[in-house]
């Protein structure tokens, strides 16, 4: 048997994946088996989509080691955490995971690599920002807009402003964050925007190439960044338009690549080859020339 990059697979072969609803979208599993395939590792990586009402039963049924671990991704990152025996600071910070690792004493431990993944591209994509000191503003208060908001929090930001259409949803993370976050309504998002040094979109909006959130991002001023977590498109609708209104930009693929980098880690035991080119890989599933 062998893989899609056509990498030999035993009986014998390491096994992790990506779980989420939908998971159709996902490109994890080109990034990751491009990387297995040019380590010469044997294993796969593998796209999941349990049914929301069996998430745990799901994440149970891998306990003790049947496969090394997981990717979360929408709508499972608090979840995830939840399933959880221990977690890093940063898992606990976010109140969210986006990695699993299953161990052969039947035990889980969740971590947070969207955070970091997030800071990365925007050091990559946007490096003259300085995120100590900035006003963040986070659509969205899902998992990964906790993650988000941990990270930023973490890097010392002068505030973080989660902004959500049911702010009950925002203030639980802000509560969980102290005095640096607060929670906003959507009827506040204009006041917010024009003293933004950072926004983000942390909701699926936009997934697919429909329209991102509702934000008119001329109202930022001419040094704001705006980044999209979303990255199928790679060009979405909300990036399109911070362009229009002359923003600089951070795209979704830098941070999905990034925060790849340490699940790769902790699943197969060694750090993705450097000469395998990921994003121009991700780049060509997009259509995109690199």
């Amino acid at each position: 048997m062998s893989s899609q990059h056509g990498q030999a697979i035993t009986g014998a072969a390491l096994v992790a994946g990506v779980c989420g609803q939908p998971i159709i979208h996902s490109m994890s599993p080109i990034l990751h088996n491009a990387w297995l395939a040019g380590a010469g590792i044997d294993g796969a990586y593998v796209p999941m989509g349990p049914a929301e009402d069996r998430f745990e039963a799901f994440v149970n049924g891998f306990r003790g080691g049947v496969i090394r671990g997981l990717n979360v991704t929408i709508p499972f990152k608090e979840r995830a955490l939840a399933c959880a025996d221990t977690a890093s600071d940063l898992a606990r910070l976010a109140g969210a995971a986006n990695l699993l690792r299953f161990h052969a004493d039947g035990t889980i431990t969740a971590d947070n690599t969207d955070g970091p993944g997030m800071l990365g591209a925007i050091a990559a994509q946007a490096p003259d920002l300085a995120i100590a000191g900035c006003s963040a503003v986070i659509l969205g208060a899902g998992g990964a807009a906790r993650g988000a908001a941990a990270a930023l929090l973490l890097e010392q930001a002068r505030e973080v402003r989660i902004v959500n259409r049911t702010v009950e949803k925002a203030q639980a993370i802000a509560d969980a964050l102290g005095d640096v976050a607060t929670a906003h309504g959507e009827a506040e998002l204009p006041a917010l925007l024009a003293t933004a040094d950072l926004v983000i979109n942390a909701t699926s909006l936009g997934l697919g190439g429909g329209d991102g959130p509702a934000a008119d991002l001329s109202l930022t001023p001419k040094g704001c960044v705006v980044m999209d977590m979303v990255y199928k498109p790679l060009r979405t609708e909300f990036l399109a338009r911070a362009e229009a209104a002359g923003r600089r930009t951070v795209d979704g693929l830098e941070m999905l690549l990034l925060q790849a980098v340490p699940s790769f880690e902790a699943f197969f035991g060694q750090a993705p080859p450097a000469d395998v080119d990921v994003r121009a890989i991700a780049l060509a599933h997009l259509g995109i020339s690199k």
